[in-house]
């Protein structure tokens, strides 16, 4: 058994009836480079030689009695690789509004807890004979960094494949532990580090202090975005179970080259570029704020934390997007500063903030609020924690291959939170900017627009940023 630390824990309790909280990912394949051509068999047969190089897809959750700890990992006896790996054909044509449309539909249903909290389907019928992995793992197994890594053990980095070493070894379960068992070791874990909610409820106590200065500000020091301090859109209201995602790849040089010319990062360029596509996008529904919306950006504190064996290893800074700016320039600028101020103020947050939260509230009464938060529709009545959430995760620099298909792209989904319908995330993957889109369709429609909007505007940016080097250039000339 492997008790969850307290951040792990958190994406579980969490989790009620329109908030799932597992992540969905889209791996588009090119078959041609399989060499005896693409069959279901062969990927089964690949995620079969590597079942025993990812624990999390053997492993089961069991909740404690009377939440006396957190929730315990256990080898799955009655583990079926037929109940998580499944194959699916699009109608006809396969575009991939024809894919978005399954994968929106796939992401409106939760794992099944009682079993290992992973599914994957191959879906075929993509036009141009691609094929997608479409995968969904709980949050409570899986964070930016710890995906990446998952991914890495299903890739390769040639189309030829080989069996990893391990594969004939044989799954040999332990017993399921029985209820007292579990409510024993409960007891005794707490008993053994009987300072744990002390130490937690000290950092938490320096951590709220840190944020309060932060957020007041210093004089000609950086002001931290404060979380509640999001105007209301259309996008911020009570969710429904609904999902409904798109896709956009934008060329990753082309955020590099306006980086370059204007001084900023990669991220920057691309929370200017979704400042412009959400203005647009609210715009277009009748609604421009007249102040900045708020983004919440996780950030990895992986080997930063007290709980060196969580997976979840992750903070969160708080960012104004500059919607309320037309200039697509104006808003990189402002973008730039944001970041900046957000960085030197996100200490103030600590690294263990999530899971000291955890640790100092009982799980029945964590998830018991998480449930009534949304059933008493208290989305509609509190101002938004923030508009929407976006990530930003690296990914592969290198060609990949699964079972010999080469990786095309990979859009990655983040699960939505109560009273943000919004979640965008961007994966660099071998010069491209795979950027995902989900959303909640009751409250935010016609996402393909937001999602192609963000490509054209880091396009519009490039543009932008030809036109000052051209300057610069006129400039030289002249002063020569």
């Amino acid at each position: 058994m492997e008790r969850l630390k307290g951040a792990d824990a958190s994406f579980l309790y969490m989790e009620n009836r329109v908030v799932h909280m597992h992540v969905t990912g889209v791996m588009v394949l090119d078959p041609s480079t399989m060499a005896d051509g693409y069959r279901f068999s062969t990927f089964r047969d690949h995620i079969v030689d590597r079942l025993h190089l990812i624990p999390a897809f053997r492993r089961r959750l069991l909740r404690v009695p009377f939440g006396i700890d957190h929730p315990v990992w256990v080898d799955d006896p009655a583990f079926d690789l037929d109940d998580h790996l499944h194959r699916h054909r699009l109608r006809r044509p396969g575009r991939q509004e024809e894919l978005a449309t399954f994968v929106g539909n796939y992401a409106s249903h939760p794992l099944d807890e009682s079993r290992p909290l992973w599914d994957m389907v191959v879906v075929e019928g993509i036009e141009d004979g691609r094929v997608a992995v479409v995968s969904k793992m709980h949050h409570v197994a899986v964070d930016g960094v710890t995906g990446t890594d998952l991914m890495a053990q299903l890739v390769d980095l040639s189309p030829e494949t080989a069996r990893p070493e391990g594969a004939d070894t044989p799954f040999r379960p332990h017993r399921i532990p029985s209820s007292p068992r579990l409510a024993v070791e409960a007891l005794v874990s707490r008993a053994s580090d009987p300072l744990r909610v002390f130490r937690s409820f000290g950092r938490a106590a320096v951590a709220v202090g840190r944020l309060g200065q932060a957020a007041l500000g210093e004089e000609d020091g950086p002001t931290m975005a404060r979380p509640f301090d999001a105007p209301r859109t259309f996008f911020n209201h009570s969710l429904t179970a609904r999902r409904s995602v798109a896709f956009a790849t934008a060329p990753l040089e082309d955020c590099k080259f306006v980086k370059s010319t204007f001084g900023t990062t990669v991220n920057d360029v691309f929370l200017a570029a979704c400042s412009q596509a959400l203005r647009t996008y609210l715009s277009a529904h009748g609604e421009i704020p007249d102040r900045p919306l708020l983004a919440s950006v996780p950030v990895s504190v992986h080997g930063h934390t007290s709980e060196q064996g969580a997976t979840n290893q992750v903070s969160n800074m708080f960012v104004r997007l500059p919607t309320d700016l037309a200039d697509p320039v104006d808003q990189l600028r402002s973008v730039r500063l944001e970041t900046r101020d957000a960085k030197a103020a996100h200490g103030a947050i600590g690294a263990d903030m999530i899971g000291d939260v955890t640790e100092l509230t009982p799980p029945a009464i964590f998830n018991l609020a998480s449930r009534l938060y949304s059933r008493a529709g208290l989305a509609e009545r509190l101002a938004p924690i923030q508009n929407l959430v976006i990530s930003n995760v690296p990914g592969p620099p290198v060609p990949l291959y699964v079972a010999g298909a080469r990786l095309e792209a990979v859009y990655p989904f983040g699960p939505l939170i109560e009273g943000a319908g919004l979640n965008i995330t961007v994966l660099s993957n071998m010069g491209n900017m795979d950027i995902g889109v989900i959303a909640c369709p009751d409250i935010a429609p016609d996402v393909e627009d937001l999602a192609t909007g963000i490509a054209e505007g880091i396009e519009v940016l490039r543009l932008a940023a030809e036109h000052e080097q051209e300057q610069e250039r006129v400039k030289g000339q002249q002063r020569t």
